[in-house]
């Protein structure tokens, strides 16, 4: 409704990710960053993902006091979730473009290896030109982005569903140690392996 209205445009705002593509092609003057939960922009304030209507609570009480935000995310049994990069579920792809739908798929069968963009390219029959422009447009985010994504996906699902180390995880998602995993999840989404495990 803000975006219909007009009030978004020429600002930064989020929705739920699997919105975005659609989004995106029809409201093209909003700069719009699907990977947050909430977005500030000038007098607006938006907020995209499942349950965020929470998350922009607690924002707007943080504002006025953490204090009391992190006692009503402690009653609500509700933690913070800085990225939606935890929803990189993208059942949504089929129904929007086949291109970026097969580089899913063909990225989620070679996690545990070194993907490079060439190698994605060729074995989809396309130039890496298109398909960083297709991603782009379906999902506003480069191949890399994306790819790191399904790492993340992949990486907390196995901290909470399995006992292996975090060295093995690492080596089932395609990196050469933990330390760069540990890395990824705190930069994407705001945890340590002890506090995925422990959620």
């Amino acid at each position: 409704m803000l975006a219909e209205s007009g009030l978004l445009d020429g600002r930064e705002a989020t929705t739920t990710w699997w919105l975005s593509p659609m989004f995106r092609q029809r409201y093209p003057r909003v700069h719009l960053d699907a990977h947050r939960i909430v977005v500030p922009s000038g007098s607006t304030v938006t907020a995209g993902a499942a349950l965020s209507h929470l998350d922009l609570a607690l924002w707007l009480i943080r504002n006025n006091s953490p204090e009391l935000a992190a006692l009503v995310g402690k009653y609500l049994v509700f933690d913070s979730r800085p990225s939606q990069s935890a929803f990189a579920i993208s059942d949504h792809l089929a129904h929007s473009d086949p291109l970026v739908e097969r580089f899913d798929r063909w990225v989620r069968e070679h996690l545990d290896t070194a993907i490079t963009l060439d190698d994605a390219a060729e074995a989809l029959a396309t130039s890496k030109r298109t398909l960083t422009r297709r991603l782009n447009e379906v999902l506003g985010k480069t191949p890399v982005e994306y790819i790191q994504d399904l790492r993340v996906e992949r990486a907390v699902h196995l901290l909470k569903t399995s006992s292996l180390s975090v060295d093995r995880i690492a080596e089932q998602v395609g990196y050469a140690d933990g330390v760069t995993l540990r890395s990824l999840l705190r930069r994407r989404i705001g945890k340590g392996v002890r506090e995925v495990r422990a959620s």
